[in-house]
């Protein structure tokens, strides 16, 4: 460790994320992660906003929580779940802002997020993590318990709550407004003008 609670370049975090410290947060920030969390994908979400339209209460308090949107392989035997990538976050877009304002606090997956999925972020003190693409085997290795939650029929996309140990990301939407897509970018046409 080379500061309190850091390995290597990257923070460990236990959730769930308190405000003071998605308020540190910024885009760019790599993390490892600990404690609980949930998956839920497209159906899940679709499904979660119906019932709040129902005025209905959600299956889990979100409040204060991180969401993954992943949906899992099968489990191997001995192995709380199969392979678990991030799946593309813009598909959860027309659902986060509604989340994000009931208290969500952080979301990964992976991609760039609509300008009004970065404007809740920053209007209610939250974060959207990038997980590693492509990675699902090894990132499940991260996953110490794995549980359905709700929507039991949605199969790989039901709502899930998972403990995980160490679950590599980075920040790319932090709550102040930066974007590290953006901010790549931005330092790439810089140097491509120097000579």
């Amino acid at each position: 460790m080379t500061k309190a609670g850091y390995v290597g370049e990257a923070r460990r975090v236990t959730l769930p994320f308190t405000d003071d410290l998605v308020r540190e947060l910024r885009a760019g920030d790599r993390l490892l992660l600990t404690g609980a969390l949930y998956v839920a994908r497209d159906a899940a979400h679709k499904r979660m906003i119906e019932t709040l339209d129902r005025g209905e209460p959600l299956p889990v308090d979100i409040r204060g929580t991180t969401v993954y949107f992943m949906g899992p392989t099968p489990a191997r035997p001995g192995r709380p779940m199969g392979a678990g990538g991030p799946t593309t976050a813009s598909r959860m877009d027309p659902y986060s802002p509604r989340l994000i304002e009931l208290g969500l606090k952080a979301m990964i997956g992976k991609g760039t997020r609509s300008a009004t999925v970065r404007n809740a972020l920053r209007e209610h003190n939250a974060v959207f993590l990038g997980g590693i693409g492509g990675a699902g085997a090894l990132l499940s290795k991260a996953v110490v318990s794995a549980e359905v939650i709700a929507y039991e029929d949605l199969g790989p996309e039901a709502l899930r709550r998972l403990e995980v140990k160490d679950l590599p990301v980075t920040v790319v939407d932090d709550a102040a407004g930066r974007d590290l897509y953006e901010e790549g970018r931005a330092r790439y046409r810089r140097r491509k003008r120097v000579p």
